[in-house]
């Protein structure tokens, strides 16, 4: 049975996440996957950064972020994905991003963070992430 969670519940904490960004979790042994939705900008920035901060703590060796419903983002977006990076290395976790399109995946390919998340580019002018 798959069951999903929000970041907060991962957390323990009892704030969710802003109605700009939500975020459904599945966690498995030693990797969670969290599934973002809405924009990735100014807005929803502050709470996403806490509420992956609080994913951090416990996802395991393998934290991938299911891109796939963020139709955009900005550069404060980026910003938290780059934060998360750093955080999770510190943890000795790898992040991976997943199924960025549209304005999302041309940001990421103009800023080269498609290169620093491993999510080459496919043939089909999209981003996928690396196994």
């Amino acid at each position: 049975m798959t069951t999903f969670i929000t970041a907060a519940a991962v957390a323990g904490a009892a704030a969710k996440a802003p109605a700009e960004v939500a975020m459904p979790a599945h966690r498995r042994p030693a990797h969670t996957i969290v599934a973002l939705h809405g924009a990735l900008d100014a807005a929803a920035a502050p709470a996403l950064r806490e509420d992956l901060i609080g994913v951090l703590r416990n996802c395991g060796r393998l934290l991938t972020l299911d891109l796939s419903g963020v139709p955009s983002g900005d550069e404060t977006g980026l910003a938290v994905l780059v934060g998360t990076l750093h955080r999770a290395a510190a943890l000795g976790v790898t992040v991976r991003l997943d199924a960025p399109g549209g304005q999302l995946a041309e940001l990421l390919h103009l800023t080269g963070l498609d290169r620093v998340f491993r999510t080459p580019l496919t043939p089909h002018g999209g981003i996928e992430s690396a196994a």
